[in-house]
């Protein structure tokens, strides 16, 4: 069977393009990071949308893969490639070496160079003699990208480790190491896979300020025991916690054919990449088109301790790579509730072997309370639906984090773009007794930095079309006066956005951001079809504006960005973000581009954020921190689209009062 443009590449197919791929360079080994689907251009892939939609059968479009590699001279010298290869035909469509200035997404096969290095590093074997760690613990490595180069460094590829100490008295490989962190960090130079220095750490509290020698020897002796795992929690689990099972007797209201799923009016394609995790595309609703493509488009988390060397403690969670191999084998009953379908990916190792990642998305229905209700107070009934959603979800780990990422899709036309950000917080040592303004301790000797986590939703349009225009729509109060004689009037300004720009959020005005088509009407308002979302108010990024965490996230200074498509632009915070200097590429460059953007193909970037200054609480796992999107129908349909959704009684619901109801209940009649 033919497999659809948009279906990701199947394990024979990553095998094809990476034997293409190293018959193009018969003298050199090969080092691969990525390999995976490249979309087919827009243009393309929306007269073959068409055509499907339209019941015919469209031409097959070429079967495209992105391949992300390293050739290696054998002299230790290195060159990143990127190259689009035909699958089929073994062609190469186009390639690139990655410029000097840049860097090529990081891999875990690095990551386990950098432990291999320290193993062999006497150096670093010196630096964690001097610790004095207590016998029965071990070091643990966690590696993590380097960060941002200075001004005054040298362009090279490094890699550093955040360390820690694991008892392994307990004779438990999840124990928390994470309580008891190392002021350490050993830095690998990537190319020679050499450990060439180890920086010591400041530990001191408000009163040393930035100096970085004030521990005592035995640096965790006033460390704690923080564990998670149920068997090493000192009280157990609690015992009161009754069942509570999410059941559907008659199966799922949804379909699934490949890739393509269809549920309760909705009908779109979940597909899947390294770089973005799960991605949504060509969403209609009863047939009228909605969205081309949802993606989570970039993630950055920038740490506020300014002594060195933390400043550099700053990860793109998506643009510094490994998404892909970060993502959660989801557990039937565990990350998903209910009747689950899940979704596979595709990764490769670093030879270019392509390997299934098992359940890498799930897709499930569930319950969000009430979808709406009223009740006629003269006669005492009540008609009440429930919200049912339709959950696309991906999580990924990185290191000491977990995020949880979301598309939601309701009955009442909704789509809801979701985030929670879980895990154990980032924490460093702080010597007993002492306090620090650049963080809270959650744990004697553990310091968790303030820091802030900012990710941005790439959303693609195509509101009945995909020619459309995005209006800012603001409240203002009207002074008294002629028209207002009373004071008690507001006035609502609409405003298209003309050329391409960046626009923050207002609550004071309750600013909205409007995605509409101005060539088709609503029958009844008048007004052009759309949809709309408010740009959630949060803090954007707090470092200095010329500071390096600030010039390599451009796109985390304003809430929301309006660009003109282009194929291929889909990261905001650019193509290559490890080890930035500045952000290039990204949506600050798209918008100084100053396209016209009104009545065209738009992409719109919504940027929120978390602004984490962490709490007791927090420790040793932090609950899930929400944060959503919410894109609502705004005069599409012409009624509440959900009005028919059956009020019907749960009947697997139980009174706990002794109450029983005869009869059938005034909602449900």
């Amino acid at each position: 069977m033919t497999p659809h443009p948009l279906d990701i590449l199947t394990v024979d197919e990553v095998c094809r393009a990476r034997d293409a791929v190293k018959t193009l360079h018969p003298e050199h080994k090969l080092f691969f990071r990525e390999l995976y689907l490249d979309e087919p251009p827009k243009a393309a892939l929306r007269q073959y949308l068409d055509a499907e939609h339209a019941g015919s059968s469209p031409a097959p479009l070429p079967r495209q893969a992105l391949c992300q590699y390293d050739v290696l001279d054998g002299k230790g010298g290195v060159q990143s490639h990127e190259s689009i290869i035909d699958v089929s035909s073994g062609k190469r469509i186009s390639h690139e070496i990655v410029p000097e200035e840049h860097h090529a997404s990081l891999s875990t096969t690095e990551f386990k160079h950098l432990i291999v290095a320290c193993g062999k590093s006497q150096l670093f074997k010196d630096a964690v003699a001097k610790l004095k760690l207590p016998e029965g613990f071990e070091v643990v490595i966690e590696p993590w990208p380097y960060g941002g180069l200075a001004a005054d460094e040298e362009n090279n590829r490094y890699f550093q480790g955040l360390l820690f100490g694991r008892d392994t008295r307990l004779n438990n490989p999840d124990s928390n190491f994470y309580a008891y962190p190392l002021p350490l960090i050993p830095i690998m130079n990537a190319r020679t896979r050499e450990i060439v220095r180890v920086d010591k750490l400041p530990t001191g509290g408000e009163q040393d300020g930035l100096q970085d020698d004030t521990h005592l020897e035995n640096v965790i002796d006033h460390c704690s025991a923080a564990d998670y795992v149920p068997e090493l929690l000192p009280q157990g689990t609690r015992k009161t916690l009754k069942a509570l099972n999410v059941a559907q007797p008659d199966g799922p209201s949804f379909s699934v054919t490949g890739g393509l799923v269809e549920w309760q009016n909705w009908r779109f394609r979940v597909g899947f990449n390294p770089r973005e995790g799960a991605t949504i595309h060509d969403v209609t609703y009863q047939g009228r088109s909605v969205m081309y493509r949802l993606s989570i488009s970039e993630m950055t988390v920038p740490y506020a301790d300014p002594r060195a060397p933390f400043p550099r403690k700053q990860a793109f969670d998506f643009g510094d790579g490994s998404l892909g191999h970060a993502t959660n084998n989801l557990q039937l009953g565990c990350d998903c509730l209910g009747a689950i379908k899940y979704f596979d990916g595709v990764i490769v190792d670093s030879d270019g072997k392509g390997q299934v990642a098992p359940n890498v998305i799930c897709l499930h229905e569930q319950d969000n309370g009430i979808g709406w209700k009223h009740t006629n107070w003269r006669t005492g009934r009540a008609v009440v639906t429930r919200n049912r959603e339709l959950v696309v979800q991906f999580i990924i780990t990185l290191a000491n984090y977990e995020y949880v990422f979301a598309y939601k899709f309701d009955l009442s036309g909704g789509i809801t773009i979701e985030t929670r950000a879980t895990g154990i917080v980032s924490v460093v040592n702080i010597d007993a007794g002492k306090t620090s303004k650049y963080g809270n301790i959650v744990s004697p000797g553990a310091l968790a930095q303030n820091h802030q986590h900012i990710f941005c939703v790439r959303i693609d349009p195509a509101i009945d079309g995909n020619e459309n225009t995005v209006v800012v729509e603001e409240s203002h109060a009207v002074p008294f006066g002629p028209n207002n004689p009373a004071g008690n009037l507001y006035e609502v300004r609409r405003e298209p956005v003309e050329n391409s720009k960046w626009i923050d959020a207002s609550s004071r005005h309750n600013r909205v951001i409007k995605l509409v088509n101005e060539s088709k009407t609503n029958p009844i308002s008048g007004r052009p079809v759309g949809y709309k979302f408010t740009p959630a108010d949060t803090q954007l990024l707090l470092a200095q504006p010329e500071s390096g965490q600030a010039q390599r996230a451009i796109f985390a200074q304003h809430h929301v960005w309006v660009t003109k498509y282009l194929d291929r632009e889909l990261y905001a915070g650019g193509r290559y973000t490890l080890q930035s200097k500045k952000e290039i590429g990204g949506v600050g460059d798209a918008v100084k581009r100053e396209d016209a953007v009104k009545d065209t193909d738009v992409v719109i970037w919504s940027v929120f954020g978390l602004t984490h200054n962490p709490r007791v609480e927090d420790w040793p796992v932090m609950p899930a921190e929400v944060h959503q999107i919410n894109l609502r129908p705004a005069d599409f349909f012409t009624q509440n689209p959900s009005i028919d959704v059956p009020s019907s009684r749960n009947m697997s619901s139980v009174s706990t009062n002794g109450a029983v109801t005869n009869g059938t209940p005034a909602c449900c009649s």
